[in-house]
C-alpha cells in the first residue's frame, strides 16, 4: 500500500510543470554549454547569473501574489526607481547614515506605492491593468521629480550599501540569499497561512471567497501592498548593485518578471502558481538573457527570441490548464 502511494506521487511529480520546466532548464543550460564553448558553467558566468538577475527574481515572487489574485502590476519597474532613487537622495543629502536603514527606507516606499495601487483598485474599482498603467506614469515622472533629472553616482552612496551588494556569504552572493529567504517565506506564506489561502481563493472563485466570508477588498490591499514592499527591496538591490541610481532605471523590468511567472506555471487567470515554479522562471529568464550574448546572437535577435519564448510559454501554459481542466471533468461522475 505505502509503495503504491509513493509511486503515485512520483508519477504526480514527473507529471508537475515544475518537473518539465527543470527538464527544460537541464536541456537548455547542456545546449548553451555546448554552443558557448563549455564558458557558461564557468564560475564568473554563475556568479553573475545569480547576482545581475536576482533582483528579478525577487520581483517575480512578489508579481506571483499578484497574479494569484487575477491581478497584474505594470507599475514594478516604476516602483522600484522611485524606491530606489528616494532612498539614494536620503543617502547622497545625508540622512540616511546606515546601510540597514537604506534597504528598510526603500521597502517603506514600495510599500506606499503598493498601497496606493491596491487602494485604487479595491475602492475606485480600476481593472488592474489600467491602474497599473497609470501609477506607472505617475512614479516614473514623480521619480524625475524628486531628483531633478539628476542621477545619484556611486561616490554620494553609502560604501556599505555598495559593498552588500557585491559580497557573499559562504560563497553565495548577499543578493542571492535575498532570494532564497524570500522563497522560503513565500512558500510558508502561501502554504501554512490562512491568508495565503485566501489568496488562492480569491484568484479561484472570488464569488465563491465572498460568499465564504474572505473580504475581497482586503486580501487586493494586502496583496498590493506586499507587491510594492518587493519592488521597494529591488530597488535597494538594484541601485546598489549597479551604484548609481537614475530615472529610467529597471525600464521593463515589469516584462521580464511577468515571463518568469508566466513560464513557471502561473495562470494569468488566478488562483494558480507556486513560488517553486516562479523561481525556476525566472531562473530561466536569467538563463536565456545571459546565454544569447554568449552564443554571439545580436541585441535585436536577443529581444525577438525572448518575445517567442514567452509566448511559447503562455501558449503551452494555456494548453496544460485546458487539458487539466478536462481531465476533471472526465473524472466526474455523473
Amino acid at each position: 500500500m505505502k509503495l503504491k502511494a509513493n509511486a503515485s506521487k512520483l508519477r504526480e511529480l514527473t507529471q508537475s510543470r515544475e518537473f518539465s520546466l527543470l527538464l527544460v532548464m537541464v536541456l537548455l543550460c547542456g545546449l548553451i554549454q555546448w554552443r558557448s564553448g563549455g564558458v557558461f558553467f564557468s564560475g564568473s558566468v554563475i556568479s553573475q547569473l545569480t547576482q545581475n538577475y536576482a533582483y528579478i527574481a525577487v520581483l517575480a515572487f512578489g508579481m506571483l501574489l499578484v497574479l494569484l489574485i487575477g491581478g497584474i502590476d505594470i507599475s514594478i519597474g516604476a516602483t522600484m526607481a522611485i524606491s530606489g532613487m528616494s532612498t539614494c537622495l536620503l543617502m547622497r543629502d545625508g540622512v540616511i547614515t546606515n546601510p540597514l536603514l537604506a534597504y528598510l527606507f526603500s521597502i517603506f516606499i514600495g510599500a506606499v506605492c503598493g498601497l496606493v495601487i491596491g487602494l485604487v483598485i479595491s475602492k475606485g474599482k480600476v481593472i488592474p491593468i489600467i491602474a497599473t498603467l497609470g501609477m506607472q506614469y505617475i512614479f516614473r515622472g514623480l521619480t524625475y521629480f524628486v531628483s531633478g533629472t539628476l542621477w545619484v553616482s556611486a561616490d554620494k552612496m553609502l560604501p556599505g550599501y555598495k559593498n552588500f551588494a557585491q559580497s557573499s556569504f559562504l560563497g553565495v552572493n548577499n543578493l542571492f540569499w535575498i532570494v532564497i529567504v524570500l522563497f522560503v517565506a513565500m512558500i510558508v506564506f502561501l502554504k501554512w497561512t490562512g491568508f495565503g489561502r485566501q489568496i488562492y481563493a480569491v484568484g479561484s472563485n472570488a464569488d465563491a471567497a465572498k460568499i465564504s466570508g474572505i473580504s475581497i477588498d482586503r486580501v487586493k490591499i494586502i496583496v498590493y501592498t506586499i507587491n510594492g514592499a518587493i519592488a521597494g527591496l529591488a530597488g535597494a538591490m538594484y541601485t546598489s548593485l549597479y551604484a548609481s541610481a537614475q530615472g529610467n532605471m529597471a525600464t521593463g523590468a515589469e516584462m521580464d518578471v511577468i515571463a518568469a511567472c508566466v513560464i513557471g506555471g502561473v495562470s494569468l487567470n488566478g488562483g494558480q502558481g507556486s513560488a517553486f515554479g516562479v523561481l525556476l522562471g525566472a531562473i530561466t529568464i536569467a538563463i536565456i538573457s545571459k546565454s544569447l550574448s554568449l552564443v554571439g546572437i545580436d541585441a535585436f535577435w536577443q529581444r525577438a527570441l525572448k518575445g517567442a519564448v514567452i509566448l511559447l510559454a503562455v501558449l503551452v501554459n494555456v494548453l496544460v490548464q485546458r487539458n487539466a481542466a478536462r481531465k476533471a471533468l472526465e473524472g466526474r461522475e455523473i
